[in-house]
């Protein structure tokens, strides 16, 4: 769906209601996948788009509108998991304060145990690594969209993810 309507030479941007309308699904399930709780995620999804509306008309390129509201919302997810994690005593509470956030969440299916295992080695990830993983296999990006997101090269973030499957892959068999 292209959004931007010419305008002589000028490609125009869309108007935030189009903006929400054709990423809001998206972007907050790349949130929920990131800060898991849902209500956080309405949060960080609130924060998200009203830094998309602030700045909207201030983007440069239309072109880079997908990969600008991702960074933002990328970069609200991180502001949020820094904030809980400065609240938490240790790395490790994090990460059991993430597993306890998606084992009391009710948009999760329990009957489904693979399901769910599969989600508790996501989340035993490093932030990093659990980002990079999101993007490249639930959001389908391709490596250079996700490196210009994150200021990452394509050769490391390809590591990254081939790291965070072999992680995924080894928590599942154990």
């Amino acid at each position: 769906m292209n959004l931007f309507k010419r305008n002589s030479d000028k490609a125009a941007l869309p108007t935030f209601e189009q903006v929400l309308a054709t990423y809001q699904q998206t972007i907050y399930w790349h949130i929920r996948r990131m800060v898991v709780a849902h209500e956080d995620a309405q949060d960080v999804l609130q924060e998200t788009f009203i830094k998309v509306y602030k700045g909207l008309d201030s983007l440069k390129d239309p072109n880079a509108l997908k990969t600008w509201i991702y960074r933002i919302a990328t970069n609200e997810c991180l502001r949020h998991i820094k904030s809980r994690r400065e609240t938490a005593m240790s790395t490790i509470d994090d990460g059991m304060l993430l597993m306890d956030s998606l084992m009391e969440s009710s948009h999760v299916d329990y009957d489904n145990e693979m399901a769910v295992r599969f989600q508790q080695a996501i989340l035993s990830l490093s932030d990093h690594q659990r980002l990079v993983f999101n993007l490249r296999y639930y959001d389908e990006l391709p490596y250079e969209e996700i490196s210009e997101l994150t200021g990452s090269s394509v050769d490391s973030l390809k590591v990254v993810y081939h790291n965070a499957k072999e992680k995924v892959k080894k928590y599942m068999v154990e």
